[in-house]
């Protein structure tokens, strides 16, 4: 687990899947383990042989069709809640609700006060 301030996670944001797990695959060997999302959707973990190293989010479902295809990174905060906060005074803005992921930890998509998006998340122990 990454410390607080230390990027935790980093996934891509994609509406093919396919394409962009065979892309990797071949390119960088990654092998990749479909995960449930409560949605019904599937999210890919990217591996490198046992060890979890990237996601891949599909955006090819409906509330996702202006997202373009992209890395969003996640930093690991030690409380979501109060970083979000400070991140607001400070003129962030929050994209969507806190939300928890069950077994991954409580979550926060922002847009930081330049406009570039970012993930903040408090990793379950």
């Amino acid at each position: 687990m990454a410390a607080h301030g230390h990027f935790h996670w980093n996934e891509l944001l994609t509406g093919d899947v396919e394409r962009a797990k065979k892309f990797y695959g071949e390119t960088i060997g990654w092998s990749f383990l479909p995960l449930p999302m409560e949605t019904g959707d599937i999210y890919w973990v990217a591996r490198v042989g046992d060890t979890p190293v990237a996601g891949l989010f599909p955006t090819d479902r409906a509330g996702f069709e202006d997202v373009p295809e992209r890395w969003m990174s996640y930093i690991a905060v030690d409380d979501v809640d109060a970083r979000v906060k400070k991140a607001i005074a400070a003129g962030a803005k929050l994209m969507r609700p806190i939300f928890d992921v069950k077994g991954v930890g409580r979550i926060a998509i922002l847009t930081e006060p330049g406009g570039a998006g970012i993930g903040w998340i408090t990793p379950v122990q």
